[in-house]
């Protein structure tokens, strides 16, 4: 497996080694030493999985009081993943790195706690699984704005149409007025 850190050091893109012939293929999506090696020693305690058309939006998402590190991987489709640091004391806090995950490139991308998360997807439709390193608190998760001007994320947006987005994420916070996530 191939790890390269991006351009906020600490969100790490995985290639996995991939063994395929005429029957279909094999690849190890996870392994605890080598993931150690690279992020630091979290323990994964959910498991999410999610399916969205088109155009959907979802996202930025972050926690305060619980903040999730996530493990992200696409196993349909394809889906432009963005991370935008949060944590106060970074030299990289309110900057933003994105990637396209999909089945075809298999990669693995890790976003550790602290950090804002959210995809749009860019193929028909796509499924998106991923591992998470503290349990869903419906009372703490927060939006940022997908649009924020701050963020200046360059969303690659079919057809030029804006994202479907949900209620709760067309209510986004702007970067000036989010809090950061608490370690």
């Amino acid at each position: 497996m191939q790890v390269q850190p991006l351009a906020i050091p600490d969100v790490m893109l995985f290639t996995p080694t991939v063994f395929g012939d005429e029957r279909g293929f094999f690849m190890e999506t996870f392994r605890q030493s080598e993931f150690e090696a690279h992020c630091g020693h979290y323990q994964f305690v959910q498991d999410n999985h999610s399916k969205s058309k088109q155009g959907i939006l979802r996202g930025l998402h972050y926690q305060l009081e619980k903040p999730q590190g996530k493990l992200l991987r696409v196993t349909q489709g394809e889906v432009f993943d963005i991370a935008v640091d949060l944590r106060k004391s970074s030299p990289t806090f309110g900057q933003w790195v994105g990637v396209y995950l999909s089945a075809e490139n298999k990669q693995v991308l890790w976003v550790p706690p602290g950090f804002a998360h959210g995809f749009y997807v860019t193929s028909e439709e796509a499924e998106f699984q991923y591992k998470c390193t503290d349990y869903y608190h419906p009372g703490d998760e927060y939006s940022l704005l997908w649009c924020d001007a701050a963020l200046g994320i360059e969303w690659p947006l079919v057809g030029g149409q804006p994202p479907r987005l949900s209620a709760k994420d067309e209510k986004g916070q702007a970067l000036a007025w989010a809090d950061a996530p608490k370690f």
